[in-house]
């Protein structure tokens, strides 16, 4: 995009603002942000056993990010509206540049999961501000279209670059000629880029006028905590120590929906609540943001499924791992490219409801994946040094799918990221955005909580049959079963269980996923009715909310 200055109307007016490398270093933070919710999942197995953390603790590095970025953003938006976009923005990303910084140099797992929830803070900030200043800044129509692209663009490729740039960053282990553990990079690589950012965006971008009123401090706290609750309790129930009946879960459940039960009251009684609940009374806007709450959710998990799938399964390290979803990347691009030509001449719902059922066919997909597991294959690999999967074709069985995947989300996030803050004023612009991020990192969270549910259920089950044979074959072949492997902190009896059960995990877990993804698709295409020429006139102040 070449640099340019536009006439804006008064709330945009800025002097010397260069449109074109505004917009890039909006896209960057963006992408720097949201790839940060992936980029550890390829590092997990190595996180865990250089900081002795177990695998039910693991899945606490991605959701507790998520759950710290969505359950502040409402804040991060509200502190943009009240103190200037363009100064949160640059806070957010100092933040996010320290927890970087201190999780890169964590030596246990409280201090690395602090870290996290920290990183979370700082994109809280840094995101809807980022947003807001897109749709600030930029006038209604093709000018704002190929900026929302850009940014839609990086809220998609960002969870695949993150895979890629995390296998490469955890394969080194020297760095300037330093001895280093690899997934330590893929925080450190953070804190240059953020700092650099938070400085130029001081000098690039335009700073939005002060408005009035207080911080809900008591809605962030009881709204945060809520969902904390409710993701706790759905992790906890697919654990073989808790489940749905243990009194950690229950209690979980039920305090995470009081709270929010309290957040909404709060909010009603509020005089400057965190979330005004007009901005959800607008059919258009309250359907996006439950179709972008569902559709990511399903995206995210299958990441997360999917990257340890090709790790332990098919047997990637950690860098053919990344490699393995560098299509995405593409596809996410044309998706989002061809949603971004099509949107200013096709209503919304068809574009989004086209990317959902590809999303949903890539899904069903994945779920069909099949390798042969049964006891004596998962013994056979094992003689050989290999896992069960080694000869699953990735090109037949994974690559297609991964392209059809990604150029739906690519068809998904452009038209919604527009219709998210359709008819939304100039003084809630940023909780518009902010409700908007919030529906995709929460929805995240409580996906992947909900599918590693369901998936270590299957997990469970399927162990349980095969770990008696299991062990009864080890012995036969000379194999002590609780010996420790030295390429992990499992034992030989663990690792043939993990090889022996993921598959039925991962293909359970894609498979509710298909339902969730069908769930979007079918509010976008009975309840999106917004056209596309009521798009093209939208204006930051044009229309209150409500």
């Amino acid at each position: 995009m070449s640099e340019q200055t536009l006439d804006l109307p008064e709330e945009r007016q800025t002097t010397g603002v260069h449109l074109g490398w505004a917009l890039v270093l909006i896209c960057v933070a963006q992408l720097m942000v949201v790839l940060d919710a992936t980029i550890a999942n390829i590092a997990l197995p190595f996180i865990g056993a250089d900081l002795n953390i177990s695998q039910a603790n693991l899945t606490w590095i991605v959701t507790g990010y998520a759950l710290a970025f969505g359950g502040l953003l409402l804040l991060g938006g509200r502190l943009g509206d009240l103190f200037g976009r363009r100064l949160i923005f640059s806070v957010g990303l100092v933040v996010f540049a320290v927890a970087s910084l201190l999780g890169g140099l964590a030596t246990n797992e409280g201090l690395l999961l602090g870290a996290r929830g920290l990183q979370g803070l700082g994109a809280a900030l840094a995101s809807p501000a980022a947003l807001a200043l897109i749709t600030t800044t930029f006038p209604a129509g093709p000018q704002r279209n190929r900026a929302m692209a850009m940014y839609a663009t990086m809220s998609g490729v960002g969870a695949a670059i993150g895979l890629i740039l995390g296998g490469w960053l955890t394969d080194l282990d020297t760095f300037l000629g330093l001895d280093v553990d690899g997934w330590r990079l893929t925080f450190l690589i953070n804190v240059p880029i953020g700092i650099v950012a938070a400085v130029l965006a001081l000098r690039l971008l335009p700073e939005s006028k002060s408005g009035d009123g207080t911080l809900d401090f008591p809605g962030a706290i009881t709204g945060t905590l809520g969902l904390l609750g409710i993701v706790f309790g759905l992790s906890r129930a697919g654990e073989r120590a808790y489940g749905w009946e243990h009194w950690q879960t229950i209690s979980s459940l039920v305090a995470g929906v009081v709270l929010l039960a309290a957040f909404v009251l709060i909010e009603t009684r509020t005089r400057h609540p965190l979330l005004p609940l007009r901005i959800l009374t607008n059919r258009t806007r309250a359907v996006s943001f439950g179709a972008m709450m569902i559709a990511p959710a399903a995206m995210f998990a299958m990441f997360f499924f999917l990257s340890q799938f090709v790790q332990g399964i098919k047997g990637y390290d950690a860098l053919e791992a990344g490699f393995a979803f560098l299509p995405f990347s593409f596809g996410i691009v044309f998706g989002a490219g061809l949603a971004s030509n099509l949107v200013s001449r096709v209503d919304p719902r068809f574009l989004a409801g086209t990317g959902t059922l590809l999303a949903s066919l890539s899904l069903f997909m994945f779920s069909r994946i099949s390798v042969d597991d049964s006891v004596p294959a998962v013994l056979g690999a094992l003689a050989k040094g290999e896992t069960v999967g080694a000869d699953l074709n990735y090109w037949t069985a994974i690559f297609p799918w991964i392209v059809v995947m990604a150029a739906g989300m690519g068809m998904v996030f452009v038209p919604m990221t527009l219709t998210a803050v359709h008819h939304v004023a100039e003084a809630d612009s940023g909780i518009g955005s902010g409700v908007l991020n919030t529906m995709q990192q929460v929805g995240g969270a409580l996906g992947l909580a909900i599918l590693s549910t369901v998936g270590l259920h299957h997990f469970n089950d399927t162990a349980d049959t095969i770990a008696g044979p299991l062990a009864q074959g080890m012995v036969a072949n000379g194999i002590d079963p609780n010996a420790v492997d030295p390429g992990s902190n499992m034992t030989f009896l663990e690792g043939a269980i993990w090889q022996g059960s993921f598959t039925d995990s991962a293909t359970a877990g894609f498979f509710v996923g298909t339902f969730m993804m069908l769930t979007a698709s079918l509010l976008i295409w009975t309840l999106l009715n917004v056209k596309h020429k009521e798009l093209a006139t939208d204006g930051p102040g044009a229309v209150h909310v409500g």
